[in-house]
């Protein structure tokens, strides 16, 4: 099915950040190169813009995903001229018209043009279009002799042994020997011409010196011997561990590493600050270092070319000799950052890549829960009744794939500190009472109950992100219920200024003691598809966000909210 908004949407999407950016080159060129887009020249000229600013490993990854699609000849036409990383999927697998392909060839160098003479499955034709091209293709640019290789090389009649010819065959199918290369070389031509004219200074009666000879031995040898293939590069050697000790000479610098490759720590100087993203060390390191104090959690960016790639936290000392109170140089160790140590830019730049990724999901899901409905309605004519209850079970399992992208989506928004959130006052109470009603039909399915107790209670939360707390925390607990077991929901307060929701844990959960419950599976989860853990740990943050706490405890979980002031209390702090 296609969706014509789809290239509306991806072109209107803000490009603010680097993983925007790489969206919505992925996006852009799945669209155009399966044909969902109602112009492919416009896609394919925002993609040429983009293009400059993708990192070419995301190309080549987006260039490979096509495998298997037909993309057009624009688009083929772009991803051919890059890199051959980016290129050489492509030109393996695009399936274009004979008018097309000649077209194209002028445009494409000798590399990409050799990709396509090993292919069996092109248009009838297209061999003699290739062979067009191989007097240039085969010429060894810059090699000694290229000239003499490239143009025939006029000899004697008498210095004609073999009919070898003097040029690089245009055949794509044929080995060329190093034999073939050498007769067409001046200095082979000269020593055949010497040769037969008895120049040779090592001819002898017996057993003559003839380089045709050895021409013609080591063509043999290279027609018998099979050629072995280059050894494949070393992998680079993995590096897992969290983190390394170092020390540094008394100018800063770094010249010895315990606990990772050294290669591109060693020679790194603490007193220099880096650029924002560079290699190299932040303000925090270079500043003590000038002043010969100790620091903390300063920055570490070591370069891409390394295992140890990324950003790490240093920590270190500085050494004085003890005789003549000389500075030394620092002793030290580095870490990797927690998640909440990284910059909120790159934290941001994630939650909008995984938004763009949520937005992808709820449009076609949407579009299978409204026609799942329709089939089930009856809405498109008549349906028999099992396909009517297929349609049914489909629609139910699209509204748990939207809730769980729903969850997704909020989860990035806290995550990039985007979450819109008001000061609504709510009663606590209505709203727990409407979850229960909502969850009646899981509790029935489950075999389970939910008893609720307590005061009325009014707090002040955004209303919205309170009942998807709520909704979530139950639900969990709900589907993790055995049959006949009962979920205990109290309200109350819990302080002056707080009200408290308290949430009773099934037994179920008695193997995860206190916040490992924060680690179950989504395969142990009977109501969610992310999981129990995830669907807790979106309370959690979600309580955070609208001013609230949750405290999970081995026997219960309890929300803790603000309490709203009363209107009258209200009014008097206002006089």
């Amino acid at each position: 099915m296609r969706f014509d908004d789809a290239l509306t949407t991806v072109m209107s999407a803000p490009l603010a950040s680097p993983a925007s950016v790489q969206a919505a080159w992925r996006q852009l060129v799945d669209l155009a190169g399966r044909g969902r887009v109602s112009s492919v020249e416009a896609a394919v000229a925002a993609l040429a813009d983009l293009q400059a600013e993708v990192p070419l490993a995301v190309r080549a990854a987006s260039a490979r995903a096509l495998i298997g699609a037909q993309p057009p000849l624009a688009l083929v036409r772009l991803l051919a001229r890059d890199d051959m990383t980016v290129a050489a999927p492509v030109l393996r697998t695009a399936t274009l018209a004979h008018a097309e392909w000649v077209t194209l060839l002028p445009e494409l160098g000798p590399a990409a043009r050799a990709i396509l003479r090993h292919r069996r499955d092109l248009p009838e034709g297209m061999a003699h279009a290739l062979d067009s091209y191989g007097t240039v293709d085969f010429v060894i640019e810059g090699a000694p002799g290229t000239a003499a290789i490239a143009t025939p090389i006029s000899l004697p009649e008498a210095a004609t042994p073999s009919p070898a010819p003097a040029t690089i065959p245009g055949d794509p199918g044929a080995f060329v020997s190093l034999g073939r290369i050498a007769m067409g070389l001046p200095v082979v031509a000269e020593a055949l011409r010497r040769e037969n004219d008895n120049e040779s200074p090592l001819a002898a009666a017996d057993h003559p010196f003839r380089i045709a000879d050895i021409v013609a031995r080591i063509e043999a040898y290279q027609k018998q011997e099979p050629r072995a293939a280059p050894p494949p590069p070393a992998p680079a050697p993995a590096f897992g561990a969290e983190g390394f000790r170092f020390e540094t000479d008394a100018a800063g610098i770094v010249r010895w590493v315990e606990g990772a490759p050294r290669g591109a720590i060693v020679g790194v100087s603490l007193a220099q600050a880096a650029r924002p993203g560079a290699p190299g060390v932040d303000g925090i390191a270079a500043g003590a270092c000038r002043r010969r104090a100790r620091f903390d959690a300063a920055r570490l960016q070591v370069g891409a070319g390394s295992p140890a790639a990324g950003l790490w936290l240093i920590s270190a000392v500085p050494g004085f000799d003890p005789a003549s109170g000389r500075f030394t140089g620092y002793r030290g160790s580095a870490r990797r950052p927690r998640a909440d140590e990284l910059p909120r830019a790159s934290q941001a730049a994630a939650a909008d890549a995984v938004r763009q990724i949520v937005h992808e999901l709820r449009t076609p899901t949407n579009a299978i829960s409204g026609f799942s409905e329709m089939i089930e309605h009856q809405l498109l004519g008549p349906v028999a009744d099992p396909y009517r209850e297929q349609a049914a079970t489909i629609r139910g399992e699209s509204r748990r794939l939207l809730a769980a992208i729903d969850d997704i989506d909020t989860a990035a928004r806290i995550e990039a500190g985007s979450l819109p959130t008001r000061k609504d006052r709510v009663a606590l109470d209505a709203l727990v009472a409407e979850s229960v009603r909502d969850l009646a039909a899981l509790a029935a399915d489950r075999g389970a109950g939910i008893t609720v107790s307590g005061t009325a209670a009014q707090v002040v939360a955004d209303r919205d992100a309170l009942a998807r707390l709520v909704a979530r925390l139950l639900a969990a607990m709900l589907g993790a219920a055995a049959a006949g077991e009962a979920i205990a929901i109290d309200i109350a307060p819990a302080t002056a200024d707080r009200v408290a929701l308290a949430v009773d844990r099934p037994a179920a959960l008695d193997a995860y003691p206190g916040e490992t419950i924060l680690d179950i599976a989504a395969e142990d989860c009977a109501t969610s598809l992310l999981g129990t853990g995830f669907a807790l740990r979106l309370a959690r943050n979600l309580a955070r966000e609208i001013g609230g706490a949750l405290t999970i405890g081995q026997r219960r979980l309890t929300l803790t909210l603000p309490r709203a002031v009363e209107q009258g209390m209200e009014q008097a702090q206002h006089l």
